[in-house]
């Protein structure tokens, strides 16, 4: 999964983007849009674990 982070025009101010596939979210500076992509892509990377009833159904 790929995570972008742009800068708006500057005619928008100094809003930056993160852009997740279809998905925006925009910040009003750099330091918080690398916060959140950051943050978004440790959760991403982190290991994840079907509960239990889904796990059996799979089995």
């Amino acid at each position: 999964m790929k995570i972008l982070i742009k800068a708006l025009a500057k005619s928008q101010g100094s809003k930056w983007q993160v852009i997740l596939d279809q998905n925006t979210v925009t910040f009003r500076s750099e330091a918080e849009a690398r916060a959140f992509a950051s943050t978004l892509q440790g959760r991403i990377q982190a290991p994840h674990q079907f509960p239990e009833s889904q796990q059996r159904a799979a089995g």
